[in-house]
């Protein structure tokens, strides 16, 4: 894990319903960006599209998961060496 500029509440991030996406002003004067989908999946890391600026995003997973995980169940892996 590298070292987070900051920590953020995810009330203090500004969400734009078009992106699905909350953002935070970055000191560089971009903004840390995380995804409503990155936080349904545990994430809490925002990055900066423009420096190597993180912070912590600092909220109730419970919140977001809603028991709603949508991730895939991977197919029971079958190796098929094709020689």
């Amino acid at each position: 894990e590298g070292t987070f500029h900051d920590e953020v509440e995810i009330e203090d991030f500004e969400f734009d319903e078009e992106t699905d996406t909350y953002y935070y002003p970055c000191p560089c004067g971009d903004r840390f960006a995380i995804s409503k989908e990155d936080l349904e999946n545990g994430e809490d890391v925002a990055t900066c599209p423009s420096c190597s600026l993180l912070v912590r995003v600092v909220y109730d997973k419970d919140l977001f998961m809603k028991g709603e995980v949508v991730t895939a169940p991977a197919p029971a892996a079958k190796s098929l060496h094709t020689a």
